[in-house]
């Protein structure tokens, strides 16, 4: 910020100069006062003033020269609220372009899952995020508390260690760049590499720098539960049925695993593209509960798919069946209300620094 700092303070002494050199060239001062002799008939009809003269701002003090005098105090107000406002990371000048490269470059590995670590950086995404509470303003992406003990061992987030450890490179590539902007940026841009819509995307978050700050355990969605328990969570963060629905349509991503979640398989067959599968499958397969050990989940005739009970709670609720209905016939609607939606998620709780130059302010 000592830049910044510079220009303002030069900024100032230009104007003061400018002040100074109107003044004295007008021959008044810029607060100079002068007898207001309009108001002498009023003085002598006034016999308790007689003795006192009336002061005002002299008529022939230049116009520019108080114009000037306005812009430095407006100037020098507007110039160190925004000084302490400014965030850090803008001097540091980073190439998100590149970040972005950075990232898609290590999303294909054949060796994990269906081969691209991008299914799991969107669940990074969305955890990191999901744990916002409008009440109490707590939680969500803005400070990448994850990085921390408990909420790095929150169940939900059981396996994520992968996502994080993967990105840890780019971040020490970018020291300047926050966890917090980097794991919401990977989100975005794994799911346009896989097919899915343009999700607007900006930086500014910050990280935290203990577990103080973690939220508590439980604010994500469970997966055994059902519609009032989706309803709760997600309306806990603010969104409507609509966004509930569309967010949850990121299940046509990834898989669950039974070291992780205690689920087992995809609810796709095409598990690595972003697309309205998701719910023309939940709409259309016949799902049956699945007889094994582990825990209820549900199972379409070919055995190969999947759904978990919070999926099916998309079917048991009447408000949220329309949107399913609406999203299985329409993939461009559900792009569209998908990237708004995931957008909002991923800006839950944050408070971004002013994008205008500080003169254009007002």
């Amino acid at each position: 910020q000592s830049h910044i700092s510079c220009q303002i303070k030069g900024m100032i002494s230009s104007l003061r100069r400018t002040t100074s050199v109107t003044a004295r060239s007008s021959g008044v001062q810029p607060h100079q006062y002068r007898p207001n002799t309009n108001n002498n008939n009023n003085n002598r009809n006034n016999n308790n003033n007689n003795d006192r003269r009336n002061y005002s701002y002299s008529s022939d003090a230049p116009t520019s020269s108080l114009k000037t005098v306005a812009v430095l105090a407006i100037a020098t107000t507007v110039a160190v609220a925004t000084l302490t406002s400014q965030d850090a990371s803008a001097d540091t000048k980073i190439d998100y372009d590149a970040v972005r490269k950075d990232i898609e470059s290590v999303l294909e590995n054949s060796e994990y899952d269906d081969g691209s670590y991008g299914t799991i950086l969107v669940r990074l995404a969305w955890h990191a995020s999901g744990t916002y509470d409008k009440t109490t303003k707590t939680g969500g992406s803005n400070g990448a508390t994850m990085r921390f003990s408990p909420e790095s061992a929150h169940g939900a987030n059981a396996g994520l260690a992968v996502a994080r450890e993967l990105l840890d490179p780019i971040k020490s590539k970018y020291p300047g760049l926050s966890y917090a902007d980097l794991w919401t940026l990977s989100g975005v841009v794994a799911i346009e590499a896989m097919g899915g819509p343009k999700i607007n995307w900006r930086p500014g978050r910050s990280d935290k720098d203990d577990a103080t700050y973690c939220p508590p355990d439980g604010r994500l969605p469970d997966a055994s539960k059902g519609p009032s328990h989706v309803r709760e969570v997600f309306s806990r963060m603010g969104f409507s049925d609509r966004e509930m629905v569309a967010l949850i349509g990121a299940h046509a991503l990834g898989r669950c695993h039974t070291n992780r979640s205690g689920y087992s398989g995809p609810w796709t067959n095409s598990p690595t593209v972003f697309s309205n599968d998701f719910f023309e499958q939940l709409l259309n397969q016949k799902w049956t509960k699945k007889k094994w050990n582990g825990p209820e989940q549900f199972e379409d005739p070919s055995g190969q798919l999947m759904m978990l009970p919070a999926d099916l709670a998309l079917l048991e609720d009447p408000e949220f069946k329309k949107y399913v209905q609406l999203y299985a016939k329409d993939q461009d609607l559900f792009f569209k209300d998908f990237a708004q939606a995931f957008q909002k998620l991923l800006e839950l709780g944050v408070d971004f620094p002013s994008q205008k130059p500080w003169w254009k302010i007002w």
